[in-house]
């Protein structure tokens, strides 16, 4: 445990202004406790050198593949494909590396922006020191607006009032009092948000000033405690499962299509071993989709530079994959769902009437008001103006947290008043007689019930309350008054308080949605008042769930019952980590928005973490895109964004993996049967170059609106169905043009695989506009003018590459125009019969949606 030396705080008062049994340190004995205790740091960003975070892109199981597909290249003479292969590799990480850099740039200008110093007493002097050198012992000077540097102990105080929505998540300040016992080494109990002496690191005075005793720092105040579990590995979100499981599968389905052809071959006679075992390598580099890196990379880039525009920044690219696949976001309440500003709702009398005279009474209270004022009486203030100029202030009795309330005397014309404002509880006992529009009389027990009933109500329905009763006085000489006048009360009614939802939210809550996205709120407020922040925004709440009820379960039913509920309430940081681990359990992608220290933990367990320009370092430190504006619309069009980066993604995964293993089992079949290679290894690497240029535009081409509606993972099972079925009619198509080439028109060796490459080249390139839409091409949803000029670009050079100086070393022969003809025909018919196959495939696979 961090505590101070009992020396370091015992003895005898070196000031009138530090309460007795305690004194601030001399400068030499905070620089000893510094040096035993360590700085007063809980969170150290880690960097790595420019040279290891680049070496770390290449860590990816798509990359370590295409590394060994190249080292092979190499290895047996293919310089070309090795080449290739590895400029595609250097150019993906190149992107992501200068991406993420920028990122981390623009998030470390953020964090430069937070407080960092403190008001200590040393040597019995005020002065500003570096937060990192506060050391248990030290005195803290706190006044509205500080920001708490450690966690301790209030040992004096006026009026002080906490705001710990950083730590618990509870929208409204928290009233602390001083510590009361003798004075200590160390706290007796731990230390609890809502122990009333108790402060804690990362938190803010709202109100009053004070004095506090420093207990804990570092790593062992409350929030070092939560940041240092945050120094552990991260966890596989589910973009890098599925790349994963994607990339093992590619490598499994080379490694077999490889040792098949090379058997074939070597077995068959007429072809070299070598030749043989070239062909399979350029057959294995063919089926892998080299270019995935850099389509995936260069599409992010997109995306993220996009999402700049809306106010987002992205720090790590797989982030906006994610953002595309997130099923469940899971949010906190307060400055997302809500202003973050307190407002006077309703003044109501004792029966639930509105009530002018009670907001009469608070008004003239709150203006009058010259302690240390509070959110609440900025919100009455706030809420109309009325003329003062006929009422005259008499005197003040300040709040305390043994009444938990305060009073204002003043005088109106002839009439001399005192007003109360306080906790509910506490003033309706004080009071013995009740106003309302009908007169005054006693309150009795049924009146005293009903007013009881009444103050229930508006907490039932998320408002914090606050009682207001007055008295009238002797208006005679006497202009100072103190809290024995506080009895005989009349009792007018109650002001009612609300953090009220932002205008934006139920459009946004809409929104999301209807992008099928689930919402769920973690908060460590109340839940009833987080039930009346759903009701107002139109967010359905199916179930509800407090930290308490968290704690009682196992993992494994927690998976269960967090699919059923929408709000978890009263939550610790532990338990707000484990709901986002029980989601993630139970099959979902979860988005966590949060901005406070309690959120750091349920940020790094989410497969994508969000925060806020102006969260906590530690917070903004563990996300994975900050929020410039802290709005769930933002988020809506993140979602978006992230969807079509994906969809365009997954449009190169699918065409390309498609086509390419529809050609790699036509080369197997045609090999075995063929006296001669159906094409040669540089054809194929050549085929494979181009085709894979003319995908480069991908990141640019449009999305079907249909296509964004819903959240996108990488469904493996998707993809190998999509395989098979296009695949396959890609090798039907192949079989049709090898019996024209060699049958019909009797090519043999160049001119047949010539004619091969060129029909390849066309089918592969020009099916991109029957596979990009889920509509009629060109009809509904039509390709980006990048996506056009490429894909025509690259059918051109396939046409024109016989005739080129260079085509007799790659065993290309020009072809005469019957030919040509006859494999444009071909290819046209193709395309039709992968439409229809297109509409029966998506028709299928809605209604296995439906069945699961």
């Amino acid at each position: 445990m961090n505590d101070p030396h009992p020396a370091a705080v015992l003895g005898t008062a070196s000031s009138s202004n530090i309460p007795v049994g305690y004194h601030s340190l001399s400068s030499d004995e905070a620089h000893a406790e510094l040096v035993r205790t360590g700085e007063n740091i809980i969170f150290h960003i880690h960097r790595d050198r420019p040279l290891i975070a680049f070496l770390k892109k290449f860590n990816s199981p798509l990359l370590l593949l295409l590394m060994g597909a190249a080292g092979v290249s190499l290895y047996v003479g293919q310089w070309v494909s090795g080449g290739v292969i590895i400029i595609m590799i250097l150019l993906s990480a190149i992107l992501d590396f200068v991406n993420s850099y920028r990122s981390e740039q623009v998030a470390e200008a953020l964090a430069s922006k937070i407080v960092t110093t403190a008001q200590v007493l040393r040597d019995a002097i005020p002065c500003e020191v570096p937060i990192r050198t506060v050391v248990p012992g030290d005195l803290i000077l706190l006044r509205a607006g500080a920001v708490i540097p450690a966690d301790g102990i209030l040992i004096q105080g006026d009026d002080i009032f906490v705001n710990q929505s950083a730590l618990t998540g509870e929208s409204f300040p928290i009233g602390k009092e001083p510590f009361a016992g003798t004075p200590i080494a160390a706290p007796s109990e731990e230390l609890r948000p809502d122990v009333p002496h108790a402060l804690f690191m990362g938190t803010s005075v709202v109100s009053g000033f004070g004095l506090m005793l420093v207990m804990k720092t570092g790593t062992h105040a409350e929030y070092g405690r939560i940041a240092a579990r945050l120094d552990t590995a991260d966890l596989d979100t589910s973009f890098d499962r599925g790349i994963r499981s994607f990339s093992f599968f590619i490598m499994r389905l080379a490694l077999v299509m490889v040792g098949v052809v090379f058997l074939v071959n070597a077995l068959k006679g007429g072809v070299s071993i070598l030749d043989s075992l070239l062909f399979a390598i350029a057959i294995a580099v063919g089926l892998t989709p080299e270019l995935l890196p850099v389509v995936m990379t260069v599409t992010l880039s997109r995306g993220s530079l996009k999402m700049a525009e809306k106010h987002v920044v992205v720090r790590h690219l797989g982030a906006i994959q994610n953002f595309g696949g997130m099923t469940v976001l899971a949010t906190d309440k307060t400055g997302t769902l809500t202003e973050d500003r307190i407002t006077l709702v309703q003044c109501t009398d004792p029966w639930g009437r509105a009530s002018d005279m009670v907001f009469e009474a608070a008004y003239v209270s709150s203006s009058f008001h010259t302690a240390r004022t509070t959110p609440l009486d900025e919100a009455i203030k706030n809420f109309k103006p009325l003329d003062l100029s006929v009422y005259e202030k008499v005197d003040e009795i300040p709040f305390d947290f043994m009444r938990k309330r305060g009073s204002i005397v003043y005088d109106r014309g002839s009439e001399r008043v005192l007003v109360t404002k306080g906790a509910p509880e506490e003033l309706i006992h004080a009071c013995n007689t009740i106003r309302d529009i009908e007169g005054e009389r006693v309150l009795d027990d049924g009146g005293r019930a009903a007013a009881i009933r009444e103050y229930e109500r508006l907490s039932s329905e998320g408002f914090r309350v606050l009682a207001v009763a007055d008295r009238r006085l002797a208006q005679d000489t006497t202009r100072e008054y103190s809290r024995d006048t506080e009895y005989d009360l009349v009792l007018l009614g109650f002001t009612a308080f609300y953090d009220p939802p932002k205008q934006t939210a139920g459009d946004a809550v809409r929104g999301l949605e209807a992008l099928s996205v689930t919402i769920k709120i973690i908060t460590g407020d109340s839940e009833l008042l987080t039930e009346r922040v759903c009701r107002d925004i139109g967010l359905k709440v199916h179930g509800v769930m407090t930290g308490a009820e968290v704690a009682a379960m196992t993992d494994e039913l927690l998976a269960i019952a967090v699919q059923e509920m929408t709000i978890f309430a009263r939550v610790t940081p532990d338990e707000k980590e484990r709901v986002v681990m029980a989601l993630r359990a139970a099959g979902e992608t979860v988005g966590y928005l949060g901005d406070g220290i309690n959120d750091a933990p349920a940020l790094k367990a989410a497969d994508i973490g969000i925060s806020v320009n102006n969260a906590v370092d530690v917070a903004k430190e563990t996300a994975d895109i900050i929020l410039l504006t802290k709005s769930l619309s933002v988020l809506e069009d993140g979602i978006r964004e992230g969807r079509k980066t994906f969809e365009n993604t997954m449009k190169y995964v699918r065409m390309g993996f498609s086509s390419n293993f529809g050609n790699m089992v036509s080369m197997m079949a045609a090999s075995a049967f063929l006296p001669f290679l159906p094409m040669l290894p540089a054809q194929i690497l050549i085929n494979n170059f181009l085709y894979d240029l003319s995908q480069t535009s991908l990141p640019t081409d449009r999305v079907d609106e249909e296509d964004v509606r819903r959240p996108l993972s990488w469904d493996i099972g998707s993809i190998k169905r999509y395989m098979l079925v296009f695949g396959l009619i890609s090798s039907v198509f192949d079989f049709v043009t090898f019996l024209a080439l060699y049958k019909v028109f009797g090519l043999m060796d160049g001119a047949f695989q010539t004619g091969w490459f060129i029909e390849s080249i066309m089918t592969q390139v020009l099916v991109i506009y029957v596979i990009r839409t889920r509509g009629l091409p060109f009809a509904r949803s039509k390709p980006s003018s990048a996506v056009v000029c490429t894909t025509l670009l690259v059918v051109l050079v396939a046409l024109v590459i016989p005739f080129m100086p260079f085509a007799a070393h790659a065993g290309f022969v020009p072809l005469p125009a019957g030919i040509l003809a006859a494999i444009v025909g071909i290819t046209f018919v193709y395309l039709i019969v992968a439409e229809l196959a297109k509409r029966l495939y998506y028709r299928v696979e809605a209604s296995r949606l439906v069945r699961n």
